[in-house]
Order: structure tokens, then sequence, then C-alpha cells
């Protein structure tokens, strides 16, 4: 997570964003390659093995959210107890989740940039108008194109390869961009997005990883610690903890222990 990273991130963005923004006939061009004329479809959605595929990798993707999910509702049971997992590496892992694929995505963009999605759309059989990239106005009403939640998930990976040893992370970088391209490659074929929309998503999901990782590890001024983090926690946790406690029969204090 430094800054030739954010260069290469930011370079690529905008030669896309400025070459499919003047050409937008370029996404149709490449959704074009998974479209069978003849059946009217995108044939590989038909296909059961891509099907298994596309909600294998999200599964993948979600495990990764597991270990610092399952620590974060331990701590907040047994506050008495230190973190199972990094204070960090939940803050961290957590924060990106939510905000990359979840708000960014689903919440904000997806319910209000009306992009339709390739298989909607008029040149692929459908009935709604196809738009470039940067126009919101589509005929898209809810759950649009704009940008790939999926992809935006399958990219988040890159937050869990940042907290590899240093000796693996180059691996384990290249392991995640893998990861994200070939989900990505398969909601194009699906019909589900256009590649600007997985493009969007892995840039917008890089950024938010950056800059989190920057606020919680990088940067003096807002560099947090992990035993800060638990002490926070187990703050926030111990008047449930106590009242739970009391009516058990024990009283553990109104302040958790220092």
């Amino acid at each position: 997570m430094n800054r030739t990273g954010l260069f290469i991130a930011l370079a690529l963005w905008l030669v896309i964003g400025v070459v499919f923004g003047l050409y937008p006939e370029l996404d149709l061009k490449l959704a074009a390659l998974f479209f069978d004329p003849e059946t009217k479809t995108f044939p590989l959605k038909l296909i059961g093995w891509a099907g298994v595929a596309r909600d294998a990798a999200m599964w993948v993707a979600w495990a990764f959210v597991l270990p610092p999910l399952i620590a974060l509702v331990v701590k907040m049971v047994r506050p008495d107890r230190p973190l199972m997992v990094s204070g960090r590496a939940i803050v961290f892992l957590l924060v990106t989740i939510i905000m990359s694929a979840g708000i960014l995505t689903n919440l904000t963009f997806k319910t209000y940039w009306g992009r339709p999605r390739p298989v909607v759309v008029t040149e692929f059989a459908g009935d709604q108008q196809f738009v470039p990239w940067w126009d919101p106005r589509g005929d898209c009403a809810r759950n649009c194109s704009f940008f790939s939640g999926e992809g935006a998930t399958a990219f988040w990976t890159y937050a869990p390869a940042a907290l590899t040893p240093p000796a693996w992370r180059p691996l384990a970088y290249a392991a995640a961009t893998l990861f994200g391209v070939v989900t990505s490659v398969l909601r194009m074929a699906f019909g589900g997005h256009f590649f600007t929309d997985v493009a969007a998503a892995g840039l917008v999901t890089f950024l938010v990883i950056w800059l989190v990782h920057g606020y919680i590890y990088r940067w003096p001024s807002t560099r947090l610690t992990d035993a800060g983090i638990d002490a926070a926690l187990t703050r926030i946790a111990w008047p449930g903890y106590r009242l739970m406690q009391k009516w058990r029969g024990r009283d553990v204090g109104p302040r958790a222990p220092a």
C-alpha cells in the first residue's frame, strides 16, 4: 500500500475513463464478445460450472471477513478477554469491506446511478438504452450496473493481501489482482456488467483500502494501535457484559480492568 501502487491505479483509471468516455462503444464491443446473437443471450450464464465459479468466488472473498468478524463478536460478548485477532486488522478489514462492497457500491452508486446492465440494453436484445459509464441518467431503476458489487468484493482481497508478511506481499497482491480480474470477467461474460463497471469497482476498492490502510497503519498523526483498539472495544462492550453478569449473580464492576 505505497504511493507507487496508488499512482499506477490512478493512471490506469485515467486512461480507461478518458478512452471509454470518448469512445463508449468500446464497452459494447467488449460485452459483445460474450453475447450470442443467434440465441440472443449470454450463453456462459447458462452453464452450471460458471455459476458455481461465480458463487465460489464470493465465498472465497467473504471467507477472509469471517476471522475478524468472529473476533469482534467474541469481544463484544466477552470483553474481559483479549482480542483473538489483531485490533487493527479487525478495523481495517471490516471497514474496507463495508465501505467498498457495501456503502459505496450497493447503497450509493448502484442505487442512484441508473446505468443499465448489458443483458437489458437494446444492443443485446433488451429494452433499455445503453449509456456510457459517466452518465447516471439511464433507465435502470434499482440494482444497476455501475459499478460492480461482485467486482468490488473480489478486488477487496487486496486488503488481506496488504496484511501478509512483506516477503509474501507481492505474491499476495498478484493473487488478489488475478482473483479480481477473473471474477470481473465472469460478470462480464454473464452480461451482468460492462468493462468500465468492473474497472471502476477495482479502482474504488483499491482507493478505499489505500486510504484506510494509511489512516490505521502508515500515517503518524492517525496511526492506531492494537492495544488501543482492544481497550476501546472493551469499554464499549463492558456495560452490556456487566448487566449480563449481574443477571447471573456476579458483579464485575462498572469499569473494565485496566
